[in-house]
């Protein structure tokens, strides 16, 4: 499915915000990025994490936030034991 916006191609678009994660919405496909495996998102704004570009149709791009993921990493992500060394911030109850 692809929706239009200003008469361009959106083919992804970021669903949901939880406390939990993400939810992304990529060439027909829905996946969750939990801030658990991708803290870099945890502290961002919401406008900042809204603003990720498809480039190939495999490559996401996060401008504002300096970050690149493949799709792949999400598909196969045993092929990528390799993890964020960014340490989860707890929240204070």
């Amino acid at each position: 499915m692809k929706s239009l916006k200003n008469g361009k191609d959106i083919s992804v678009s970021v669903e949901n915000i939880t406390p939990l994660g993400i939810w992304l919405f990529v060439n027909g496909k829905e996946y969750f990025l939990n801030f658990e495996t991708y803290p870099y998102f945890k502290d961002q704004t919401i406008k900042s994490i809204q603003n990720v570009e498809l480039l190939h149709d495999f490559h996401l791009h996060w401008p504002d936030l300096d970050v690149d993921l493949e799709i792949d990493n999400f598909v196969n992500p045993e092929k990528y034991p390799l993890k964020s060394k960014i340490p989860a911030k707890k929240s204070c109850k």
